[in-house]
């Protein structure tokens, strides 16, 4: 057995597709009006997209009563700088910075 892909949900596929296809540089494999898929290109698990008519952006740090994340997607980088270069582009919001067990981590919103 092996994963594929993580699922994420989405009011827009095709849109949150485009961000992370433009952070990755992964191309778009199936593109439907709702569901989306993008892999990288030397084969491995990717990313896929699915139409929730119903979504509720999570809200970070937790708030009681408001929508929990249900998942955060971890990505190593060279450096902080092309990281944020490739997700401003891409059209992230920035989140706060946090220190972890001897890395830097860089909180953005898709």
């Amino acid at each position: 057995m092996k994963l594929t892909s993580t699922v994420l949900d989405a009011p827009d596929p095709r849109a949150l597709a485009e961000f992370y296809r433009e952070l990755l540089g992964w191309p778009i494999g199936a593109d439907e009006p709702e569901w989306v898929t993008l892999r990288p290109s030397g084969g491995g698990a990717g990313l896929s997209f699915q139409l929730e008519t119903q979504y509720v952006p999570p809200v970070w740090p937790a708030d009681a009563g408001k929508q929990q994340m249900q998942l955060h997607l971890d990505f190593e980088v060279d450096g902080r700088a092309a990281l944020e270069a490739a997700a401003t582009k891409a059209a992230a919001t920035a989140g706060s910075r946090a220190a972890g067990s001897g890395w830097a981590s860089v909180l953005l919103l898709d």
